[in-house]
């Protein structure tokens, strides 16, 4: 006896399809729950039945062949039209199975058969976990307890899959968004600093751009990192430097050594900023008329868990301003530094040595809590 579609089967269908589980691959975890299914229940066949619009295909299977069968041969189907789970004793005193084919043409026929739902969060039935055997037999109560706690288990799992699969397209759909925002950003910034004729808007614009560079660094990393808004010093700030680098002329050469620590993405962020400063001073000021240079970036973790960045170039320091750049224009990138040192608890100083500037920065790289977020923004 073919069972007839549920009511609901149209909505069923959908939710079924939206699980992007048919057809797929055996995995070991819902292999595990039929093994286990069949040795509680002390028999041979146990099955992940999901109940397809003209088939019923196995999402895990113990001691059955076939990875899916039609609907008249299923009894998975006549369960899911039922609330609770669906025993039947003796299939041949079934008028539901009393004909079909599992039940009658097989070498060993299928005697008993006891089916758990999978029922998702909205109340739809998709599939069943089944028991099989092949002498009629009824479960104990213990039997039917776990059959029913192991089919919940199988359903969360399934969803969870889904919800996991729909955040992953949400964070596509986002990661594309804020590239293609932040690159409308960066030429928009390098149009207008292109066509200022002041030098000092031309500084702003470019310090601008260099912490939008950052950001988009910044995001890049935070999409590939499995700890939340945890950040890769290392990585990120090679990344960083090797943007800058891009920016530098020939003859100057940026070299990172930075521990592998992680710190949450605001202070990344404005380590990053501070970093990005200094090299561009430096490529602008500190090597002039050709001169070769080397801007060293160190990051090390001290003894009591502090971070240490030096940034350090062997230029000629302040030797050779141009004469069209007031001290207000050269400083621009001294006072940022020193804003975005005190906004992460940094205490940081700037020297000038026999062969260029150092900068010294030493702060605490614990994770932010909501608490010191709102402390640094306010005024």
């Amino acid at each position: 006896m073919i069972a007839p579609p549920p009511r609901n089967q149209t909505e069923r269908l959908e939710a079924l399809e939206s699980l992007q589980v048919l057809d797929s691959s055996p995995e070991k975890g819902f292999d595990e729950v039929v093994t286990l299914a069949a040795r509680i229940c002390d028999v041979p066949v146990a099955l992940i039945s999901l109940v397809d619009r003209d088939r019923q295909w196995f999402k895990a299977r113990f001691g059955f062949e076939p990875d899916q069968t039609p609907l008249e041969h299923s009894i998975c189907s006549h369960a899911i039209l039922k609330q609770g789970m669906l025993e039947i004793r003796d299939t041949w005193e079934d008028p539901r199975t009393l004909d079909n084919p599992l039940c009658v043409t097989l070498q060993d026929p299928i005697r008993f058969y006891a089916g758990a739902p999978l029922v998702t969060q909205a109340g739809l039935k998709l599939g069943t976990l089944c028991v099989l055997d092949i002498k009629p037999r009824q479960l104990t109560d213990l039997q039917r307890e776990t059959l029913e706690v192991l089919a919940g288990q199988v359903m969360r799992q399934l969803e969870l899959r889904r919800a996991l699969k729909t955040e992953a397209v949400l964070r596509d759909e986002i990661d594309h968004r804020v590239k293609n925002s932040l690159q409308t950003v960066t030429s928009l910034i390098r149009l207008y600093s292109s066509r200022s004729r002041h030098p000092e808007t031309r500084d702003a614009l470019g310090a601008i751009g260099r912490r939008v560079d950052a950001i988009v660094q910044l995001h890049s990393e935070l999409y590939q990192t499995s700890e939340f808004d945890m950040i890769r010093l290392d990585r990120y700030l090679a990344r960083v430097a090797k943007l800058l680098q891009g920016s530098a002329t020939a003859n100057v050469r940026i070299e990172t050594k930075i521990a592998p620590v992680s710190t949450d993405s605001r202070k990344a962020a404005t380590l990053a900023m501070i970093v990005s400063e200094f090299c561009a001073n430096a490529i602008k000021h500190a090597f002039p008329n050709g001169r070769s240079g080397l801007i060293q970036i160190e990051l090390t973790q001290q003894e009591n868990g502090t971070l240490s960045l030096i940034c350090r170039d062997d230029g000629v320091g302040t030797a050779v301003v141009p004469a069209d750049q007031d001290d207000a224009i050269v400083s621009i990138g001294k006072r940022l530094m020193e804003t975005a040192a005190e906004q992460i608890g940094g205490e940081m100083t700037l020297s000038e040595g026999p062969l260029g500037y150092t900068l010294s920065l030493e702060f605490n790289h614990r994770p932010e809590t909501p608490q010191d977020a709102v402390r640094a923004d306010a005024p």
